[in-house]
């Protein structure tokens, strides 16, 4: 069973960028997200981050943000994870 950080990750990108119901749900650690989903643009990429702090209570400092992070589903994950373990 997905922990909550999975949860609130796919609920995240489903609210942010507008997915259809569901779609998040198929995500697995090696589904592609930026350069890969339409809706992840450049633009997109802000309000994401900024979700991501609100709903996951972290702070995301400008120097850890970097393409790798949000290549994948499971980067984008364990970068969350991390974040929230401390």
């Amino acid at each position: 069973m997905p922990d909550n950080t999975d949860l609130l990750l796919r609920r995240i990108l489903t609210d942010v960028l507008g997915l259809k119901p569901g779609q998040a749900d198929q995500f697995d650690e090696q589904t592609g997200l930026f350069g890969h989903l339409p809706e992840l643009d450049s633009m997109a990429v802000a309000g994401l981050l900024t979700e991501l702090e609100d709903r996951l209570d972290i702070v995301i400092d400008d120097d850890e943000i970097e393409g790798e992070m949000l290549e994948t589903y499971g980067g984008l994950l364990a970068f969350a994870e991390a974040k929230r373990a401390g």
